[in-house]
């Protein structure tokens, strides 16, 4: 045997001696190990780098991070960069051959399902319209055809307004499936896609009316009274209209009048989203002190009435026709401006844009509502106890407008127009009494009808609670707001 060998064979043997038989056994095993999975991987990338020697020698810089579960082409590595680095081993764990076999192995990932699409919430700004709308949801007029098809729900799309909401859901493909439009905090209309396109629902939810109390003592106006005590702007006003026949609120205000109300809120899910009419009210000027409670008849007319059901709010409005202007009064000799003739003008030209509303000046019910001559699209309303009024030059009449349809004072009846013979846009208005025309600006207009003989039970039965809660406030000046519940009348 060659001197070098047996030397080496000695220095070997002395230094196996030393190492302790455990480590021994752990290395033999270690090894054994390792030649089963070379045995079973034989054509391994990892294998073949680690029996590359030109790798081996450009990589000399080997870094070995012992957080790490070590594979088998690392500890191979390892045991190969010489005996200064031979101890180290044993603070390397060794992965059982299923985690190795789980590591080399090319195992498909599972699939994700693909989130579903959710709801996305836009508000209406000013300026937007239903092509701007559907336009930043990703959408186009295509899309608005296809809500439109068949769906006699969908003109209601046409009347947004800034600070409606819609919720929109578009699925993975850009496709419209659903919509919601929230018209009110109540009222909603929701689409949805089906294979014929989309139907429509109409969802209204019923909010929880809780009655609520204000009083104030006026010290320089109603406005700062009102808001000082809580009551919210338009409720303010509505009491100023309630008692505006008896009191003029502009001149008799008086330092110490005094003011009570009874008035709804709305409340959904906890929440006040609302507020609602005012039920009963009472207004002190001068000494004197008025009441009122609200009250709906027979055919579902809304006025307020003095407890006695005595009317308090006067039969008619003096103008049909808000912020215009009178363009021809009321004359027996007049000179017709188209027929160019002296001609009596038996009513009042109020002069307005093309499309105004025309408003009924009383509760009544439409004895004619058609084309008639000169006055063109023309509305006759018999309003009992002997008054007409009529409207003539009307450019369209008002939804659900026609013979035969009841009108409470103050509704849309119509719009302003030129039809028949008029040189120019304005609302020709008469108001006839006991057959009689008269002049609509100068005639002393009567004080609404009060409760009918007929209907007095009636009304007794739906106010009495009304009277008797604003006596108990009345009287004690702290009922708790909002704990009576209970429907509007």
């Amino acid at each position: 045997m060659h001197p070098i060998i047996t030397t080496s064979k000695k220095v070997l043997c002395t230094a196996l001696g030393q190492i302790p038989r455990g480590h021994l056994v752990a290395a033999s095993s270690l090894v054994a190990s390792l030649l089963v999975i070379l045995a079973l991987n034989p054509t391994s990338p990892a294998t073949e780098e680690v029996f590359d020697a030109a790798s081996l020698e450009q990589d000399q810089d080997i870094i070995i991070d012992t957080d790490d579960t070590a594979t088998a082409s690392n500890l191979l590595l390892v045991s190969n960069q010489g005996s200064n680095q031979a101890a180290d081993t044993a603070s390397f764990s060794v992965p059982d051959a299923n985690s190795i076999f789980q590591n080399n192995s090319n195992t498909t990932p599972k699939e994700t399902k693909p989130s579903k699409p959710a709801m996305q919430e836009l508000t209406i700004k000013s300026g937007d319209n239903l092509s701007s709308v559907f336009g930043r949801m990703g959408l186009n007029d295509r899309d608005i055809y296809e809500l439109f098809d068949g769906n006699k729900s969908a003109k209601d799309l046409r009347s947004i307004v800034p600070g409606q909401k819609f919720e929109f859901l578009v699925d993975a493909q850009g496709k419209l499936q659903e919509l919601k439009y929230y018209k009110n905090n109540l009222d909603s209309l929701k689409f949805t896609r089906n294979e014929n396109g989309f139907t429509s629902q109409q969802i209204s939810l019923k909010p929880e009316v809780k009655r609520s109390f204000r009083q104030a003592t006026i010290t320089s106006s109603l406005f700062l009274a009102g808001k000082q005590a809580g009551l919210p702007t338009n409720l303010t006003m509505e009491l100023a209209n309630i008692f505006g026949y008896d009191v003029d609120f502009a001149l008799d205000i008086q330092k110490g009048d005094q003011f009570k109300v009874m008035f709804e809120e709305q409340y959904l899910n906890g929440k006040k989203i609302g507020t609602g009419a005012i039920l009963s009210a009472e207004f002190t000027n001068a000494g004197k002190t008025y009441r009122a409670v609200r009250y709906t008849n027979k055919d579902g007319l809304t006025r307020y009435y003095a407890p006695d059901g005595k009317g308090l709010n006067k039969a008619f409005l003096r103008m049909p026709v808000e912020f215009a202007r009178i363009s021809s009064g009321f004359s027996l000799g007049r000179l017709h401006p188209v027929l160019n003739t002296i001609r009596a003008h038996k009513g009042t030209d109020y002069a307005a844009a093309t499309g105004t509303p025309i408003l009924a000046t009383g509760d009544g019910k439409i004895t004619f509502a058609g084309r008639q001559g000169g006055f063109g699209n023309c509305i006759v309303i018999q309003h009992g106890q002997g008054y007409e009024t009529l409207y003539g030059h009307m450019s369209r009449f008002g939804k659900n407008i026609s013979t035969g349809t009841r009108v409470s004072q103050g509704q849309v009846i119509g719009y302003v127009g030129m039809t028949g013979l008029a040189s120019g846009p304005h609302l020709h208005y008469e108001f006839h009494v006991n057959g009689q025309v008269r002049n609509p600006v100068t005639v002393e207009l009567p004080k609404s009808v009060g409760i009918a003989a007929n209907e007095k039970d009636r009304f007794n039965a739906a106010t009495q609670t009304l009277v008797a809660q604003l006596q108990d406030f009345d009287r004690n000046g702290h009922l708790a707001m909002g704990e009576s519940k209970t429907k509007s009348n």
